[in-house]
């Protein structure tokens, strides 16, 4: 695209800088701008103003690099003559944030609607990269609906120990198991832990935040590559520069997120995501954008479009590679050449570079079929979401991506009754009580009994914790069994390869079947049927329901955390802020003057 605008227009910023009839008010509107610089003429002078919705800080380590990444962003926007505006964004840090990040993805999107309608910006350019950064600044471009892109800051370089790859997060939940079998002291750990995260950028893994970028680059949000390019990379320097430059044609195109965001590239979000095999919490931050943007993803639409897809991509947790191996071997074009040809996604879905998806992965087929697989020669068939439902609860998913040959062997190959499995319940009221409680040898847990953890969810957390994927009892680990049957109404981290029923919807807070379910109950789950329940007779739950009340949830502990439970759906429903649905493009009109 030309940077030489034909067909110039009339922006909403010349609505405080050149405000009709109303000199007073653009000389204060002016003013303060002027005093580290910027010149009356800049302003005044009809070009757009772009914001650079700024996420990275010391708060937030995965996203710093945007605070380099923002120069190279400005030259692009300077240079395409547009005039950037740097703001900062409410930080969210997956793994330091308490009690759960989840509660920021509502906030920061309140937060960047605010400054996206309340100020002169004409256009935005998110930075995103640690997990939730991505949907809260999608979610609120399509509330503000004015023209976005977004811009990755990319993951980590990969980390080694002793000559193995260790993928951030992903070594964690591995090597907790380990340090409870005995096998490694807590500075191994710790040793472990610090050398999965060698450079800059976020998750290395097919986590939550290399899976949301990937996401946003499928929904055609940020330019072709931009997803997988390694923070440190001089590429993503070159993608900034690029991004920073599309804005600017963006701008003047008038190529908003309502544009771009269809129900169809929401559907292919959905089997990209399967054949990535990406993180659990891609489910509630698809439908969370989607609504947003005024599309309705169903229960059946997981079902019918995010199960049946085979696994594509070689990476952590689902795989053995991180994500430099991903980028060169292509990133998200050379998986969507793959899905393309296999007919599973929509290709003239139009993208931020102002072409179609079948012309931005022209050409960009992988050259490594060790990360990236070929349609027909997958690592897994069948490697999506698996929806389930029962009396324990609506709706519930289960990775199936990370189903290991041991577990599938334990609980799924009966012969006969393939695919289905029945265990005792040892139920956990929140993440503190599993804790304590893991290793009471009174609860007499063995291989054949299923660990439920409620009291995790938006209610009950509050903010939905990633907790569920629970690990057994040292004296199992030491065994050699590395994992359960985990059942909850909370998250798990998109790292982990625990293929734990999760986002159970209703939460027990909020009156689901969990809250009725007991220790000692059998559940009974069937993955033929997608069905999930304990077997409880109807007379025991009604006598259940009338005598015992749910589990008690905590206290709100600050301002926030009311207003959030005060209006927060279920993670069914995306776990949006549900009177926040009904504004959409916002920016059409201009807010009433401030003097």
């Amino acid at each position: 695209m030309s940077s030489d605008h034909n067909a110039p227009r009339r922006f909403r910023s010349r609505e405080w800088f050149d405000a009709p009839g109303r000199a007073d008010m653009t000389a204060l509107y002016l003013e303060r701008f002027m005093n580290y610089g910027l010149t009356p003429k800049e302003l005044r002078s009809g070009k757009p103003i772009i914001g650079i919705a700024q996420t990275g800080s010391d708060l937030s380590p995965c996203n710093r690099i945007h605070v380099e990444l923002a120069k190279r962003t400005r030259d692009g926007i300077r240079d395409a003559g547009g005039i950037p505006f740097e703001f900062p964004v409410h930080p969210i840090f997956e793994n330091c944030r308490r009690p759960t990040a989840a509660l920021d993805r509502n906030l920061a999107y309140l937060g960047l609607v605010e400054v996206l309608h309340g100020y002169p910006i004409d256009a935005v350019v998110l930075t995103t990269g640690c997990d939730k950064t991505t949907p809260s600044g999608v979610m609120a471009a399509s509330t503000v609906d004015i023209p976005a892109i977004v811009l990755s800051g990319g993951p980590m370089l990969d980390g080694w120990f002793e000559g193995d790859l260790v993928g951030s997060g992903t070594v964690i939940w591995r090597g907790r198991r380990r340090l409870a079998a005995g096998e490694i002291t807590e500075e191994e750990f710790l040793d472990l832990a610090a050398a999965s995260a060698p450079s800059a950028g976020h998750c290395n893994t097919m986590g939550t935040a290399s899976t949301m970028n990937a996401i946003a680059e499928v929904l055609g949000l940020s330019l072709p590559g931009c997803a997988a390019i390694p923070a440190p990379y001089r590429e993503r320097g070159q993608m900034a520069y690029e991004t920073g430059r599309r804005i600017v044609e963006m701008a003047y195109e008038d190529l908003r997120p309502s544009k771009i965001l269809t129900r169809q590239s929401f559907i292919n979000a959905i089997v990209a995501n399967a054949a990535i095999g990406g993180s659990t919490n891609a489910q509630p931050h698809i439908v969370a954008m989607a609504r947003h943007a005024g599309i309705e993803i169903s229960h059946d639409d997981w079902r019918q479009y995010g199960y049946d897809v085979p696994l594509l991509v070689n990476l952590q947790p689902a795989g053995k590679y991180l994500g430099e191996r991903f980028h060169r071997a292509g990133g998200v074009p050379a998986v969507l050449c793959e899905l393309a040809g296999a007919g599973k996604i929509d290709t003239t879905c139009l993208t931020v570079s102002g072409k179609s998806i079948a012309d931005n992965i022209q050409g960009r087929e992988t050259n490594d079929r060790e990360v990236i697989f070929a349609y027909d020669k997958p690592l897994m068939t069948r490697a999506g979401f698996l929806v389930l439902k029962g009396n324990l609860f609506d709706f519930a998913i289960m990775k199936t991506s990370v189903i290991s040959d041991d577990f599938r062997q334990r609980y799924l190959s009966r012969p006969g009754h393939e695919g289905i499995y029945e265990g005792r319940a040892i139920v956990f009221d929140g993440p503190d009580d599993y804790h304590a409680r893991i290793n009471d040898e009174a609860l007499g847990i063995d291989e054949k009994c299923i660990l439920v953890v409620r009291g995790a969810g938006p209610l009950g957390f509050p903010g939905s914790a990633e907790v569920v994927n629970m690990q057994p009892p040292d004296a199992l680990l030491k065994r050699g069994i590395k994992s359960l049957p985990t059942i909850g109404d909370g998250r798990q981290s998109g790292t982990s390869d625990s293929p734990s029923i999760l986002n159970a919807s209703p939460e027990s807070a909020a009156g689901g079947g969990l809250a009725w379910l007991r220790t000692g109950d059998i559940i009974r789950l069937d993955i033929n049927k997608g069905t999930c329940d304990m077997v409880v007779d109807e007379g025991e739950l009604a006598r259940r329901r009338a005598e015992d009340p749910p589990p008690p949830i905590p206290a709100s502990k600050t301002p926030w955390q009311e207003l959030y439970r005060d209006h927060v759906g279920q993670l069914d429903s995306g776990g949006c802020l549900e009177m926040a649905l009904k504004y959409r493009g916002v920016a059409d009109e201009t807010p009433r003057h401030n003097h």
